[in-house]
């Protein structure tokens, strides 16, 4: 069988396991359309423009932190068009990534936890910022979720003479917790539960299964970091904003 014979059965099933996906959605009343097979042929054109991206991103190792800055970039855009209902929400999810993904990829190379070689810098670096871009959807959307439900309580806190940020504390505390809790459970459950995508791939790529277990913990310690100061970072901003109950009414984002 040629390569190419194979490659477009390979698309086939893919499409066929997504279009199941969709299926299953409509039988449940899920108002997604045609989402899931537009994003996995969305992500097959990244994943094609960028494999042949790295092959010079990986023979040019200066050109790596120009890789991770579009990253962080493209996960900016992407967390805050789904925060465009929260105030500023652009501006945070770009900031809160930034500061949260960026710590956390320099601590992981500053204490060496990884080789300092280009695909390993790019490998973390694709990772964190990704979990960094979930913890920065989930915490917004839940911080803009709970706010409209505790508006009410919000206004009598700030008519008390409480701050802004006084007032959203409890509100952001929570939008962390559930931004970030199923991340930690799928760490307490890897290796009994689940096998994740960078200890599998480690092995693949010719890792011994200690080396493959020694890289997905650094994953796993990077991601919880990321996300951490990521939804903190979000949460905290978005509180400090006092106009934001009477802005529920309607779209905020810059």
């Amino acid at each position: 069988m040629s390569s190419v014979t194979s490659l477009l059965l390979a698309l086939a099933g893919l499409l066929l396991v997504s279009g199941t996906t969709v299926a299953v959605l409509r039988l449940d009343g899920v108002a997604l359309g045609l989402l899931p097979v537009r994003a996995l042929l969305r992500a097959t054109l990244q994943l094609s423009v960028v494999a042949l991206v790295l092959r010079g991103v990986l023979a040019a190792p200066l050109t790596v932190l120009a890789f991770v800055a579009l990253m962080l970039l493209t996960a900016s855009i992407t967390s805050g068009g789904r925060l465009r209902e929260l105030r500023h929400g652009r501006r945070l999810a770009t900031l809160a990534i930034v500061v949260g993904a960026g710590p956390a990829i320099g601590l992981v190379l500053a204490l060496r936890l990884v080789p300092l070689e280009p695909r390993y810098v790019v490998a973390v670096g694709g990772i964190l910022v990704g979990n960094a871009m979930s913890a920065s959807t989930l915490a917004g959307r839940g911080f803009l979720r709970t706010t409209r439900v505790r508006s009410g309580e919000i206004e009598g806190w700030l008519a008390l003479g409480a701050t802004p940020v006084e007032a959203h504390r409890d509100i952001g505390r929570e939008a962390v917790r559930d931004a970030v809790v199923p991340s930690f459970d799928q760490t307490r459950s890897t290796g009994l539960v689940t096998l994740p995508g960078a200890f599998v791939g480690a092995l693949f790529g010719g890792a011994s299964p200690v080396e493959a277990a020694q890289f997905q913990l650094v994953v796993l310690a990077g991601i919880g970091l990321a996300m951490s100061i990521t939804a903190v970072t979000l949460t905290r901003l978005a509180g400090r904003n006092p106009q934001l109950p009477a802005a529920l009414s309607g779209p905020g984002g810059a």
